[in-house]
C-alpha cells in the first residue's frame, strides 16, 4: 500500500529527492501547503521582495552550481512576474524549475472571479519554458518533478514549469515509491563526425575557435586545442573566462568587434563549441564565414539553426572535445603544427603532412585585441579605470553577475578579465534589466566562501532594487556596483544616433546609497578608480549588501 500525502507534501518530497535544499520565493494565499513541508525534507528557502527577483536569483544559483534553480510562487500575478526570469534561461540554457499552483481541476470554462483568477497559466508559460506541465492527480507530481530533471540532466538545459491544482495541494492522495529522474550518460559524439572534424583542423592553415555557454565543463580541452593547433580564441559573454583571458591566444569577448568579425571570416576552418553564434553574440546578424565550420553542440537543432555546421558534432562538449584532442594528434615540431599521431618527420623536424599556418597566431591575436579595444576608445575609456581598480581587489575565482547595462556589455564583458576559476553571470539574448541584484544572491546563497559583485547601471538595478531587502537578508557580504549615468543610457545614445531627442531616457536622481541604507545596507559613492577599489575591498568585509555608486560624467 502507499504512502498518503497531500499535493504539497508531494511536490517536496520529489525536489528533495532530486537533491534540491534551497528554493526561493514568496508564500502566497494558494501555495502555502507546499511552505509547510519545506524545512522537513531539509529545502531552505530565501525570501525574496519580487518573484522577478526570485527567478533571477535561481538563475544565478544554478548557473555558479549546476544544479537547477527552483522558484515557488502563487497563483496568478505572481507565476507572471516571475516569467521574464524564465526567458531569459531559456535564452541562456539555464536549468530553472518554476512550480505553482494553479486553477483547480474541474474550474469553469467562464471566469467565475476566484482569486489570481487566470485564463491559462500554462500557455502563458509555455511561451518562454521549455514546457508547462499540469498534472491531474497528487501521483503525477512526481512524474512532472522527474520530468524536468531528466530534461535538466539530458541535452540543452532550459527552464520548466509545473502547474498543481490548488485543491490537489490540500488533497491527500495515496501515492507508490517516490520517482526520481535517471542518471544522465554524456551523450558521446558519433566517431565518424570526430574524424572529418579532425582532418578539417589538421588541414587548415587558418584556424580558430569559438567557445560559449556549452563549452563551460570543457575549459581544458579548449585551451588545449587552442595551443594545439594555434588557433585564437574568442568566447560568447556566456562562455566568458572558459579561456583565461590573459592567454596569448585569447581575443574574450569580441564578435562584437567589426575587425574579428572581418578577420573571423577570413578563417579557413572555425570551430565553435556550445554556441548558437546568433545576433546576440555578434551584435548584429552572423556574418557569412568563408570556411569550415565545425560545430561541437549537445543540442541537434543548432547544426542548422543559424550559421549551418559543415561538419557536425552532436554530443557532450567534454567528450566531443577530448576525442577531437585526440584525433588532431600531438603538435608538430613547429609550434602551431598539428600531425597525424606516428607520422615521420620530414627534413626540417616537422612531420610531413603538418599544415604550415598563414600567420604568427600570437601576433594576430595581439593585433585582434588591440584592433577592438581601438574601434571603441574613447566610449569605453570612462570604464576600463574602474575595471581595472576591481579586478585588483576580487580573487581570481569571483562571481560578477552583470546587467543589460552599458557599463557591463560595452564595460565589463571585453575589458574585465577573468579565467576559468570565476564566472561572469549576463543576460544574454533575452537581455533582461534588473538581472544582476539577485542573481548575485543566488551566486552568494549557494557559495557563501565566495566573493560575489553585483553590476548594473541605475536604470537597470531600479528593476529590482528591492532586493537589497533580500540581501540585507542573508547577512552575507555582496558588493554592488552601479555605474549612474541618469537613465537608460544605451536607449538614450540610439535615440540621438537616429536624430530623434532623447524621450522617456532620463530618470530623476535618486541618493541610491542612502536608499540602501534605508534597507538596513550600507551605501557610498566612489568618484575616482581608487576609491572604488577601496570601497569593493571594505564591502567584501562587511555583511549585507554595500551598493558603491560611481557617478558618470555623461549624466
Amino acid at each position: 500500500m502507499g504512502e498518503m500525502l497531500t499535493g504539497g507534501e508531494a511536490v517536496v518530497r520529489a525536489l528533495s529527492g532530486h537533491g534540491v535544499t534551497r528554493a526561493f520565493g514568496i508564500p502566497g494565499t494558494h501555495n502555502l501547503e507546499i511552505y509547510r513541508h519545506l524545512s522537513a525534507y531539509g529545502v531552505r528557502h530565501v525570501l525574496t521582495r519580487h518573484e522577478q527577483g526570485a527567478g533571477y536569483a535561481a538563475d544565478g544559483y544554478a548557473r555558479v552550481t549546476g544544479r537547477p534553480g527552483v522558484v515557488l510562487t502563487t497563483t496568478g500575478p505572481a507565476l507572471l512576474n516571475a516569467a521574464a526570469a524564465v526567458g531569459q534561461a531559456y535564452s541562456d540554457s539555464v536549468p530553472l524549475l518554476v512550480v505553482s499552483p494553479g486553477m483547480p481541476l474541474r474550474h469553469p470554462r467562464l471566469a467565475t472571479g476566484l482569486l489570481h483568477e487566470t485564463r491559462s497559466q500554462t500557455e502563458a508559460l509555455r511561451g518562454v519554458a521549455a514546457f508547462s506541465h499540469r498534472v491531474s492527480s497528487v501521483a503525477e507530481i512526481d512524474t512532472a518533478v522527474a520530468r524536468a530533471f531528466t530534461l535538466f540532466r539530458t541535452g540543452r538545459p532550459r527552464p520548466a514549469h509545473i502547474e498543481i491544482p490548488l485543491d490537489l495541494l490540500e488533497a491527500a492522495e495515496e501515492t507508490g515509491p517516490a520517482r526520481v529522474a535517471p542518471a544522465a550518460v554524456p551523450l558521446a559524439p558519433a566517431p565518424l563526425a570526430v574524424a572529418r572534424a579532425a582532418d578539417a583542423l589538421r588541414e587548415a592553415r587558418r584556424p580558430a575557435l569559438v567557445a560559449g555557454g556549452g563549452a563551460r565543463e570543457a575549459a581544458a580541452p579548449v585551451l588545449a586545442l587552442a595551443e594545439r593547433l594555434g588557433a585564437p580564441v574568442l568566447t560568447t559573454a556566456n562562455g566568458k573566462g572558459i579561456v583565461p583571458e590573459t592567454h596569448p591566444l585569447a581575443l574574450g569577448v569580441s564578435l562584437h568587434s567589426p575587425a574579428v568579425r572581418d578577420w573571423l571570416t577570413g578563417r579557413d576552418a572555425v570551430l565553435a563549441v556550445g554556441t548558437e553564434l546568433a545576433e546576440s553574440d555578434f551584435w548584429s546578424a552572423p556574418p557569412a564565414l568563408n570556411g569550415t565550420l565545425i560545430r561541437v553542440d549537445v543540442d541537434p537543432d543548432q547544426m542548422y539553426a543559424g550559421p549551418a555546421a559543415d561538419v557536425a558534432v552532436v554530443g557532450d562538449a567534454l567528450l566531443s572535445l577530448t576525442a577531437l584532442l585526440t584525433a588532431v594528434g600531438e603538435p608538430g615540431a613547429t609550434t602551431g603544427h598539428a600531425r597525424v599521431p606516428g607520422a615521420a618527420e620530414g627534413p626540417g623536424g616537422e612531420p610531413p603532412n603538418a599544415r604550415v599556418p598563414d600567420e604568427d597566431p600570437l601576433r594576430r591575436a595581439a593585433e585582434l585585441r588591440a584592433a577592438r579595444n581601438a574601434e571603441t576608445a574613447g566610449r569605453d575609456a570612462r570604464w576600463i579605470p574602474y575595471l581595472r581598480a576591481m579586478r585588483s581587489v576580487l580573487p581570481e575565482d569571483a562571481v560578477i553577475t552583470s546587467d543589460s547595462a552599458q557599463c557591463c556589455y560595452y564595460g565589463a564583458l571585453p575589458h574585465l578579465p577573468l579565467g576559468p576559476a570565476g564566472r561572469y553571470l549576463h543576460p544574454t539574448g533575452y537581455g533582461t534589466l534588473g538581472y544582476a541584484l539577485p542573481a548575485a544572491i543566488g551566486a552568494k546563497a549557494a557559495c557563501p566562501g565566495r566573493e560575489v559583485v553585483a553590476l548594473s547601471g541605475d536604470g537597470g538595478l531600479q528593476f529590482t532594487v528591492q532586493e537589497l531587502a533580500t540581501a540585507v537578508q542573508i547577512r552575507l557580504p555582496l558588493p554592488v556596483v552601479v555605474f549612474d549615468n541618469g537613465g537608460y543610457g544605451e536607449i538614450r545614445d540610439e535615440m540621438a544616433a537616429r536624430g530623434d531627442t532623447p524621450t522617456g531616457v532620463d530618470l530623476a536622481p535618486v541618493d541610491l546609497p542612502a536608499l540602501a541604507r534605508a534597507y538596513g545596507g550600507q551605501g557610498t559613492y566612489a568618484h575616482s578608480p581608487e576609491e572604488l577599489g577601496a570601497a569593493l575591498a571594505e564591502a567584501l568585509r562587511t555583511p549585507g549588501p554595500t551598493l558603491i555608486v560611481v557617478p558618470e560624467e555623461n549624466r
